[in-house]
């Protein structure tokens, strides 16, 4: 667990930031540990991750659960490379990220949450956590003249940010407003070639695998939205393909088509009792 900054005072340094050493003279100061520990808790304090992902590492995510294993592990070791990898041998982060593709509740925010931590944690990383939905009410509600944000002030940090996870995709609706902010955030971050992780509900192309979720999950009804029956409905339906086409250099997909529930399964595993 991370200090917050408001714990006791350094006994290094009493609070200055520097420890100062003998040397005979006046003496000579040297940065102390704590600076470094402040850093990274301001990063994870200013990185916006829900309460609830807050304790997503790539550690304790779960791959041993009933039907999903293999995609799972699979997931885990892309999502692990990735990270490992961030740092190039130039000295510069990467430029494209992750998309994580699957139904709800396998386990997409949790890996991509996992990442942001790991590589806040390991090169300090000025990272941005940002749920599109939640983001656009945010900005609605900026409108407001009695609002004390504005559409730049929340719009700023999740296209500055060093690494952004753009969590749920595609799932607001697709009026002209929306699919605007969100080629505004994407293609802002493509010129900018800041890497970004995204996580949807929706395939980036067709492909039997849609097919079979979608009637594994009680889906294939005329008219249905494959997504909200529980299966995989088309990127292209629900975002401009404009933006399909920049996902497509942005990100590498990650997909997980298992049909179990990992959060529903995750709970439980969680909680069951030892013999």
């Amino acid at each position: 667990m991370l200090a917050t900054a408001e714990e006791a005072v350094c006994s290094r340094c009493g609070g200055r930031g520097w420890v100062v050493e003998a040397d005979g003279g006046a003496g000579s100061a040297r940065p102390c540990p704590c600076r470094d520990q402040t850093r990274i808790v301001r990063l994870f304090a200013g990185a916006g991750i829900p309460e609830r992902y807050r304790g997503c590492k790539l550690d304790n995510f779960q791959v041993n659960l009933q039907g999903s294993k293999p995609q799972l592990v699979r997931a885990l070791s892309v999502a692990r490379r990735y990270a490992e990898g961030f740092l190039g041998d130039d000295g510069r982060f990467r430029e494209t990220g992750l998309l994580f593709v699957g139904p709800p509740g396998v386990g997409k925010t949790h890996l991509a949450t996992a990442v942001l931590v790991e590589l806040i944690g390991r090169y300090r990383v000025r990272g941005r956590f940002a749920d599109f939905t939640s983001l656009i009410h945010q900005i609605q509600a900026s409108f407001d003249p009695r609002s004390p944000d504005s559409k730049r002030e929340l719009l700023d940090p999740v296209i500055e940010a060093e690494l952004l996870v753009l969590d749920e995709l595609g799932a607001q609706k697709p009026t002209g407003w929306v699919n605007d902010l969100l080629y505004l955030i994407v293609n802002a971050r493509y010129t900018r070639r800041r890497p970004t992780l995204f996580t949807t509900n929706y395939r980036l192309d067709p492909g039997p695998e849609a097919a079979a979720v979608g009637a594994a999950a009680g889906g294939g009804g005329e008219g249905r939205d494959p997504a909200a029956a529980g299966g995989f409905g088309l990127l292209s339906s629900r975002i401009p393909p404009m933006l399909v086409s920049r996902l497509h250099e942005m990100a590498q997909p990650v997909v997980l088509t298992a049909v179990g529930d990992f959060r529903r399964e995750y709970k439980v595993h969680q909680h069951r009792l030892e013999p």
